[in-house]
């Protein structure tokens, strides 16, 4: 096995593709980790090794999972097998910041080809490599290459060949010397290390000691931190020598290999930035891409989400029809089963795909392009204050239109504390699930307009959820940021690549892996979940006719409801669910919700829009959507044997509000679990969105009660 490492933003998923040509490329994870890695076959004339492609990283400082993926995956730590070599990628425009990557390779002695990419790129720039002179530096075989055109590609084969079949050449060791000082701590270090990690050298002895600040990132052996943390307090400042003393080399020697032109060979791009970083022209620029994104998310995913809605509703119904007009009982319950229980389950996972797909191809050509690192940047200060990075704009935007795809966006965040937190409060921002819920109860009891009131009161009471939830998600980041998940202060690096054109063979084959990835991952306990609701809805089997009245026939008809929707009404009081509800109502009676609404609250927890089908059934209104008269007819007039109403604008204020921070949506959940890879921070999410909805709720009603909005 060959492992593919090197900087972000060098080309390594092109060449990896280049070099994979052909062959089939899976993803998986590395063990205890949450990032994916991709493998592939690699042709060496007659012979196959694998190739894996392993998560860019700047260094092995081990200060983010990144970072521990590449070093386990280097050296074979936790059980995994360990490469008979690497391919580190360098950046022809960018060589010395690349090759300190290269100089702590060395240091761990991996055997070790190095692949100098984006030479067409550094041409076009006036820029000359002398690859023969970074070879004798650092006493590793080096090939220029450009992965895009191929160039170079037969020579970096032949140098991997090579490597397998003499490792030992190409392990030269460290190239820089230490002070005696840091020698005896490395030592020292390497001593107090677990048995299996000491032989790894004083390489990753450097490697623990830079990694200790951050206990997120250490390896998964125990270590001996407080041993540690004594040895380096006995030492002068050891971290600033083991990164010092690698650039002072790199400086020595870079002049060796390259010669730059005259001119600023960065002018095109620094006159593009001036635009594009500008504080004015790139915040408008910023945000008109957002809107594209934004809009894409929502309209253009929408016929095709239509389409999925339409083709499994065919499918139901027809597979429906299979059973005859009139099965028995038993029959009944195997086709209702498998027509809304697995059907209805499988399209509930697909529907997310146009937006997931939708949405990483938007990310795959902003960061190909070289501007998701320009738009980071342009909004990282103010994300700061709520204790996100820059990264964080494109989930937390994509969270308005459905959490799920912006929880697998994280990925392309680099820490995993900042993907973490932002996975925290995606869930509060208002997606498109909640508007039924919100069109819904707006349109039934808010007037249209409010005489000496000069603006519209239903669109005005709309965009006051929206802002409300965008200010509730920036306070709890701040909250959680703090209490739950705190970090030391430290500047998050955003490198200001070269503007390029997009590879759209990357970048579809990025999209592809995405969309797979929530299929094969989430889609599993999405369906689980999903039939699990159904069956809460569904048993015990009761006949809701049987529990027909001449009372309650009279006042359906005298209503314009249809008998036959009241009876299944009655039964899904009966159900599992609906005696939950109603075993609920003690608890949600404070917000001012009764049983059913209580029953909608269970039933939206398959996807928030079903709260407003689930209202329908409640009150006998078939196939009722947020556009139906019928339903806003009826949830303007209940009233309780009292003669007081049952919805009140109070009430529907209080209910919006709980949606808006209420966890109810087991597909953001499933992908919680498989994105922090456990059931803590999901069951942590439910815990304290639950806890917020409820209190929020509470205090809406209660307060407005007493100031005699009741």
């Amino acid at each position: 096995m060959i492992a593919l490492v090197g900087n972000p933003n060098t080309g390594k998923s092109t060449l990896f593709n280049a070099l994979t040509s052909g062959a089939r490329a899976k993803v998986s994870n590395l063990t205890g980790t949450t990032v994916d890695v991709l493998g592939g076959e690699m042709a060496l004339g007659d012979q196959r090794v694998e190739l894996l492609d392993i998560p860019g990283t700047y260094s092995l400082a081990g200060r983010s999972p990144e970072e521990w993926v590449a070093v386990r995956a280097m050296l074979g730590l936790d059980g995994q097998e360990r490469p008979a070599g690497l391919v580190l990628l360098a950046d022809a425009v960018r060589l010395e910041r690349s090759l300190y990557l290269a100089l702590q390779i060395l240091e761990l002695g991996v055997p070790l080809v190095i692949a100098v990419n984006l030479l067409d790129e550094a041409r076009a720039q006036g820029l000359t490599v002398d690859v023969a002179a970074v070879a004798r530096d650092l006493g590793v075989p080096v090939v220029g290459i450009s992965a895009r055109t191929g160039e170079g590609l037969d020579a970096l084969r032949e140098a991997v060949a090579a490597l397998v079949a003499d490792p030992s050449a190409h392990t030269p060791g460290p190239r820089h010397a230490w002070s005696p000082d840091l020698t005896t701590l490395l030592g020292e270090v390497q001593a107090l290390l677990p048995a299996p990690l000491q032989a790894h050298g004083p390489g990753f002895a450097g490697i623990v000691v830079l990694s200790l600040d951050d206990a997120e990132a250490r390896p998964a052996e125990a270590l001996d931190v407080p041993a540690i943390r004594a040895a380096c307090a006995r030492h002068d400042d050891p971290v600033v020598e083991l990164v010092q003393t690698r650039y002072r080399w790199l400086d020595a020697h870079a002049p060796n290999w390259r010669q730059s032109p005259v001119s600023d060979a960065h002018t095109l791009s620094d006159r593009v930035d001036a635009v594009v970083l500008h504080p004015v022209s790139g915040t408008l620029l910023f945000l008109g891409v957002m809107t594209l994104v934004f809009t894409a998310l929502f309209a253009w995913a929408d016929p095709a989400i239509g389409l999925i809605e339409d083709a499994f509703g065919f499918v139901g119904e027809q597979v429906g029809a299979l059973f005859g007009e009139a099965p028995s009982p038993a029959l009944a319950i195997v086709r209702d089963f498998v027509v809304d229980g697995l059907i209805g389950g499988v399209g509930s996972i697909l529907v997310f795909l146009p937006q997931i797909a939708l949405l990483f191809f938007f990310i795959g050509l902003l960061e190909d392009s070289g501007y998701l690192a320009r738009a980071a940047h342009l909004v990282d200060r103010v994300l700061r204050l709520a204790g996100l990075p820059g990264r964080a704009f494109v989930p937390l935007l994509s969270g308005y239109a459905c959490a799920v795809p912006a929880i697998m966006a994280t990925r392309a965040m680099p820490r995993f504390r900042d993907r973490l937190l932002t996975m925290l409060v995606i869930p509060l921002t208002t997606c498109s699930a909640r508007l039924p819920v919100y069109t819904l109860i707006i349109a039934a009891l808010f007037p249209a307009t409010i005489q000496g009131f000069p603006l519209p009161v239903q669109p005005l009471v709309l965009l006051a959820m929206y802002v409300f939830s965008t200010f509730v998600t920036i306070l709890a980041s701040i909250v959680l940021g703090r209490l739950a998940l705190p970090a030391t202060e430290s500047a998050e690096l955003i490198e200001l690549v070269p503007y390029r054109l997009p590879s759209l063979k990357v970048v579809l084959g990025s999209t592809w892996r995405n969309a797979k990835h929530f299929v094969e991952e989430a889609g599993g306990v999405i369906l689980v979940a999903t039939v699990v609701l159904w069956a809460m809805l569904y048993f015990p089997r009761v006949d809701g006719h049987d529990l027909l009245t001449p009372e309650i026939v009279a006042q359906a008809e005298a209503s314009g409801l249809n008998v036959d929707e009241v009876a299944n009404g009655l039964a899904l009081e009966q159900s599992i669910g609906g005696r939950i509800g109603k075993t609920i109502e003690p608890v949600i009676a404070p917000l001012g919700f009764d049983w059913r609404m209580g029953i909608g609250i269970i039933g939206a927890f398959a996807a928030r829009e079903v709260f407003v089908s689930t209202m329908g059934l409640v009150y006998g209104i078939e196939d009722a959507d947020e556009e139906n008269e019928a339903l806003r007819a009826q949830i303007a007039d209940q009233r309780r044997p009292d003669g007081t109403k049952v919805w009140t604008p109070l009430v529907g204020l209080s209910l919006m509000v709980f949606f808006a921070l209420a966890m109810q949506c087991t597909s953001t959940l499933a992908v919680l679990v498989k994105e922090s890879r456990g059931f803590v921070w999901p069951a942590f999410v439910f815990t304290y969105m639950t806890a917020l909805a409820w209190t929020s709720s509470f205090l809406v009603f209660q307060v407005g009660r007493l100031l005699g909005f009741g």
